[in-house]
């Protein structure tokens, strides 16, 4: 599944013909950066391979003032039915990534096992600093949003706030968690 894909083709299907500059402007005014992974300025990178797989096509040039000729673009039939499957494959497909943290914590340096309630307390408060930024995004962001992407700016803030209080049961759960480090409970042999 590509973010980057979804968003220029339902962006070209939803606005019809238009140069990258203006896909771009679209990308910034919807805050896309926001609520998924896009780098803004990926998009004309990622136009041109769409045109170069047959999903966009040159639909002419357009001028604007003294400004350079800029090519402009369009979606094409097959364009049209990737953007379909992007569309189911986005909704159904259920994305999970492991964080490396994960390991981290499990392989943790025995001799350095007094640093770890100063290092998780830090990024507990640095997760908090940044769900807080977050949730003053999204504040300045509702006027200038629809419903769906509400729910899509929502979505990651729940994430975080799961984050948020796992690190902070895991904080409570350190005295154990060393303790278990230092001397190992015996643990059962797989078959």
């Amino acid at each position: 599944m590509s973010s980057i894909r979804l968003f220029i083709l339902s962006s070209f299907a939803d606005l019809g013909p238009m140069h990258g500059h203006r896909l771009r402007q679209e990308a910034e005014r919807k805050r896309v950066p926001f609520w998924t992974d896009i780098p803004v300025g990926a998009v004309y990178g990622a136009m041109n391979r769409l045109a170069t797989e047959g999903l966009l096509r040159e639909a002419g040039r357009e001028q604007e003032g003294n400004r350079p000729t800029r090519q402009l673009y369009e979606i094409t039939d097959e364009g049209r039915r990737v953007l379909t499957d992007l569309r189911r494959d986005g909704l159904t497909e259920i994305w999970f990534k492991y964080d490396p943290f994960d390991l981290a914590l499990t392989r943790t340096d025995p001799a350095k096992l007094d640093e770890l309630p100063t290092l998780l307390a830090d990024r507990l408060a640095r997760m908090k600093a940044l769900l807080e930024e977050r949730r003053g995004m999204i504040e300045q962001a509702m006027p200038f949003i629809g419903v769906a992407e509400e729910w899509a700016v929502r979505h990651t803030e729940r994430r975080m706030e799961a984050e948020v209080e796992y690190l902070a049961d895991l904080v409570a759960a350190l005295p154990d968690l060393i303790a278990d480090e230092l001397n190992p409970r015996p643990r059962k042999e797989k078959p």
